[in-house]
Order: C-alpha cells, then structure tokens, then sequence
C-alpha cells in the first residue's frame, strides 16, 4: 500500500486520467474530490463489496427458479 501526505488542495494523480484532490479536512475527517473517466466506476469501499456481493448472488441463481420460470413463460404464450 502506498500512503502519501497531502493537504488541502492538494491531488493525487493515478494514472493518466484519475484525480484524487483533498477538499476539506475537519478533526479526523477529510473530504475527497475525484475526477475519473465515466467508464471508472468510483464507489466507497462498503458499497462496493455490497455490489459484488449481489452480483455473487445473482450468478449462483437456483435452477428451480429458472425451471419455474420456463414454465411460468411457456404458459404465457398460450
């Protein structure tokens, strides 16, 4: 892990295209400014781990439920 110092105002580059600036510092808080390409998805660390886990879930979907649904759409179509 790379720890750097930085004070208000002050950026972090990553790579070519991703700007991290600190905005603001309050006691043992501090606020971040990123600029990144829309194609970087940015998210704070919590919600992203609640991404991959919907996304873990949805990838191991029940083969009952989809039999079920094959049926529910085969008696549509009738």
């Amino acid at each position: 892990m790379l720890v750097l110092s930085r004070q208000k105002n002050e950026t972090i580059m990553i790579g070519d295209d991703v700007q991290i600036t600190i905005v603001d510092v309050r006691g043992d808080k501090i606020r971040i400014g990123i600029v990144a390409p829309a194609s970087v998805p940015v998210h704070r660390k919590e919600v992203y781990d609640a991404i991959q886990a919907e996304n873990l879930a949805a990838s191991q979907a029940d083969t009952g439920d989809l039999a079920s649904l094959g049926k529910t759409l085969a008696e549509q179509k009738q």
